[in-house]
């Protein structure tokens, strides 16, 4: 008598035999995901975020080659193939229904939250939440913080010395506080610590006090940036000059308040008032102050792309460019012994006459991913560019031609360091920054790579004295002693908790640091003079 071949029992006469499950495509699948996979990570091998999308098109599709395969080839029963769909259902909607994407790491890796969890941070209160014991009889800060990248806007500051062992005399708590959302650094000019923050549907420029952490005041206005990967809030850094902060907000608000009071001076919106477009991770761009004028990156065409604003009122001064904004901030160089204007936009690196906005000279860069590294000068009037996604660096060389106009002509080009939206530094010959995460130092003769050790994440950098005080994307805080021969870590502690990709600020010895959960100061041991 017949037997059915999947279960072994006797048939009924007159009855269909069922065939058994056809279990030949899962490994075919899974064979043919695992050599894409290998494909992507070869082809993708220095490039870790294209490397990571590619790996979850990988996983996706196998995931859905597999459940095709049960719902429609696999000859299971019905009752079965319309369960593993309805648990395939389930699951997404259960994933959907309690998780968010909260932006993504460095590397393009998402971050999941509950949904449940707040969105923007409530109005500060003025109290700090700490476990440290108030300061008392705290020295005032030997030097000031006032912008993005520090007072010249390279990163490097000339002291104070910091003491090299952190474990006999580690790091002081001063206060830890709450902040809202956003990816603002710190401004510090005397005692005041100035950062912006997303409140509910309000941007928030707040100031606090640099040694207590208490809110001094608070400015308030309605603006609201948030998309899935960029995450929500602020993110430029502000600018103090003189009695005056300078504030640009993630959708184009551009704001002068006062230093004492955080009253209003003037505002502008640079996106309506030059025509500009809002980017896909938001307005980032730092305002620079040369002079009596504030510089702004609007994007806009028509000799609208770098502008200037009056600082007394606010008055449009010049234009200058047609390229579109990117994430750079605009930053005061000399070279060739003119000082001049450059920013690293969707073009290319662009010089601007300081007085006018003229266009002195330019140099293209690709597109097609964010421009975000500030190039830094090198001696002999050279200036280091980086971006990251795969493209890596160039150091050009700025000379006039026989007309007499100032041209940038390449020096060497290498995939070795490729700066993300982490600022590199230049010191003695060398030059150290996070190629993809990973820090690395170059030659600047020629390019060569010296070393390459310490993942540290998306973070970001300051060069005191001699020694490198890293920012690392996890939160840490690292003390490094770079020479060409290897990087050596003296010491590190966790500052704060979760992604950190905000600039920290060093005033003295007190380093503040935040990311979009919490902000918090610490003492660092120093040296004697």
């Amino acid at each position: 008598m017949a037997q059915t071949e999947e279960s072994g029992s006797e048939a009924v006469p007159g009855t269909a035999v069922r065939r058994p499950i056809r279990w030949w495509p899962v490994p075919l699948v899974l064979l043919v995901g695992i050599i894409v996979e290998v494909w992507a990570v070869q082809r993708y091998g220095r490039q870790r975020q294209d490397q990571n999308l590619a790996s979850a098109a990988v996983a996706l599709g196998t995931l859905l080659l597999l459940l095709l395969w049960g719902i429609l080839l696999s000859r299971m029963r019905w009752k079965v193939r319309l369960a593993l769909f309805a648990a395939f259902v389930g699951v997404v909607g259960l994933a959907g229904s309690l998780f968010q994407i909260h932006g993504v790491t460095g590397d393009l890796v998402p971050i999941l939250r509950w949904r449940w969890s707040q969105t923007s941070g409530p109005a500060p209160d003025p109290e700090p939440i700490s476990g440290a014991k108030p300061a008392q009889n705290l020295p005032l800060p030997t030097n000031s913080y006032p912008q993005f990248l520090g007072p010249d806007r390279t990163g490097m500051l000339p002291g104070p010395r910091l003491a090299r062992d952190w474990k006999g005399e580690p790091p002081r708590l001063l206060w830890r506080r709450p902040m809202g959302l956003g990816w603002s650094g710190f401004a510090i000019e005397g005692t005041r610590a100035i950062t912006q923050e997303q409140q509910g549907v309000e941007e928030a420029v707040n100031c606090y006090d640099l040694l207590s952490g208490r809110l001094v005041w608070n400015h308030t206005y309605p603006a609201r940036f948030q998309s899935t990967l960029a995450g929500e809030g602020p993110r430029a850094t502000p600018t103090i000059a003189g009695k005056r902060v300078y504030t640009l907000g993630s959708t184009g608000v551009l704001k002068c308040l006062e230093l004492e009071t955080g009253r209003a001076v003037w505002s502008k919106n640079i996106l309506e008032e030059n025509h500009g477009r809002l980017e896909e991770w938001g307005m980032s761009s730092s305002p620079l102050v040369v002079d009596d004028l504030v510089v702004v990156s609007a994007g806009g065409r028509d000799n609208r792309s770098l502008v200037a604003y009056r600082t007394s009122d606010g008055s449009f001064v010049w234009g200058g460019g047609s390229a579109g904004a990117d994430y750079s901030s605009p930053a005061l160089v000399t070279l060739m012994g003119i000082r001049q204007i450059i920013i690293f936009n969707s073009g290319g690196i662009f010089a601007h006459e300081p007085a006018t906005g003229t266009i002195l000279w330019q140099y293209h860069w690709p597109g097609g991913h964010p421009h975000v590294s500030t190039p830094i000068v090198l001696p002999g009037d050279r200036l280091l560019i980086s971006s990251g996604y795969g493209f890596g660096s160039e150091l050009v060389q700025i000379a006039r031609d026989a007309a007499g106009k100032l041209t940038a002509t390449r020096i060497w080009k290498s995939t070795r360091l490729k700066a993300k939206f982490t600022d590199v530094i230049y010191r003695n010959g060398f030059i150290y920054g996070l190629d993809d995460g990973v820090m690395v130092c170059l030659d600047a003769a020629d390019g060569a790579q010296k070393w390459k050790q310490g993942r540290y994440g998306h973070g970001q950098e300051i060069l005191v004295g001699d020694l490198l005080l890293m920012g690392a994307e996890s939160g840490e805080i690292l003390l490094l002693d770079p020479t060409p021969q290897e990087s050596r870590e003296l010491t590190r502690f966790s500052a704060l908790h979760g992604k950190t990709w905000n600039p920290p600020a060093l005033a003295g010895p007190y380093l503040v640091v935040r990311n979009d959960k919490e902000a918090a100061c610490y003492q660092l041991p120093i040296l004697p003079p």
